[in-house]
């Protein structure tokens, strides 16, 4: 169960992530503003984005690579489950006739208390 919840974490984490990224504007951005583009003009003001948006995206990314290690951990470190293999190994045998007892005709010998 807890696997499950840091996994819907991880992509949630994962999705802000590229989000946070994506609001960021460019070093070139810069550049445009300087000819008389209104382009630099956003939400949070000339220069307020660039320390908001950094320090979520930093805050986004540590949480998203501690999470990646606790999922990592509880991959590396659950209990095996028996394979298909070992559950054969362990089944009853069914304990046949020997080829060479075999009528000609292909018929077996069922024992008087077995149904048909």
């Amino acid at each position: 169960m807890l696997y499950g919840i840091l996994l819907v974490i991880q992509v949630i984490l994962a999705i802000g992530l590229i989000a946070l990224i994506l609001l960021q504007h460019g070093k070139g951005a810069d550049a445009g503003a300087a000819f008389g583009s209104g382009a630099s003009a956003t939400v949070f003001g000339a220069r307020g984005s660039a320390n908001v948006l950094s320090r979520a995206t930093a805050f986004t990314a540590t949480a998203f690579f501690v999470n990646s290690l606790a999922l990592a951990y509880l991959v590396a470190n659950r209990p095996e489950a028996p394979s298909v293999i070992d559950l054969i190994d362990t089944a009853p045998r069914v304990i046949e006739q020997p080829v060479d007892q075999v009528p000609a005709n292909g018929a077996r010998d069922v024992p008087a208390d077995v149904p048909n």
